[in-house]
């Protein structure tokens, strides 16, 4: 997979949405109740919080509305069929991106600072997605779809724009890494989470 998504269909942002999109796939009967890595959000909070992150960044890109609830307070309890509510965030973010001119100085985002260029904008939106893909896969035990080849890109734009959001809560700190680190590993633990973490953590 190439690092350079401006040149190559938006590669980063297209497997992140499919990465989430797997991982809720794989989410078992009765599993949206299940803790997660993100303390104190059971599956269907990061769900709705991933969600509404998409729908942020075409809202900010399109100027069409945003999400109806807060992505950062998010209820836990999701009406109707939780996919549908992702399927449609993901195609409104896609049809976003899409339109975007690659070769634009500079794109909207609901990040600081704001603007940001097509390539960081877009992978932004990816490490959301990325991230969250990680985090609803590990509460439900089953395989990452985060792979290293997905994850070396997104540390990259995580590096540009994590440190601002850190003071609002947004992110965890860094934890410390460790030796025989992948590129996944890297990624989380600069994110604050533990590549380790299980349910019964």
């Amino acid at each position: 997979m190439s690092d350079n998504i401006i040149t190559s269909g938006w590669d980063v942002l297209d497997a992140s949405h499919e990465a989430l999109r797997q991982a809720v796939g794989g989410v078992p009967a009765g599993g949206w109740s299940l803790p997660t890595p993100c303390a104190g959000w059971s599956v269907a909070h990061v769900l709705q919080h991933a969600a509404g992150d998409q729908i942020g960044f075409a809202a900010a890109l399109t100027g069409e509305p945003g999400p109806s609830f807060d992505p950062f307070a998010p209820s836990g309890v999701i009406d109707g069929d939780p996919r549908a509510l992702l399927e449609d965030a993901l195609a409104r973010s896609a049809r976003a991106w899409g339109g975007v001119d690659r070769e634009a100085a500079a794109v909207p985002t609901p990040v600081p600072p704001h603007k940001l260029t097509p390539w960081s904008g877009s992978a932004a939106c990816a490490l959301d997605a990325g991230v969250h893909a990680w985090d609803i896969a590990t509460a439900c035990g089953g395989p990452s779809p985060l792979t290293p080849e997905l994850a070396r890109p997104l540390l990259k734009v995580a590096r540009e724009i994590v440190e601002p959001l850190r003071a609002w809560g947004a992110y965890a700190p860094e934890l410390a890494a460790r030796p025989g680190d992948d590129d996944v590993a890297a990624l989380l633990r600069y994110l604050g989470r533990d590549p380790l973490w299980t349910p019964a953590s």
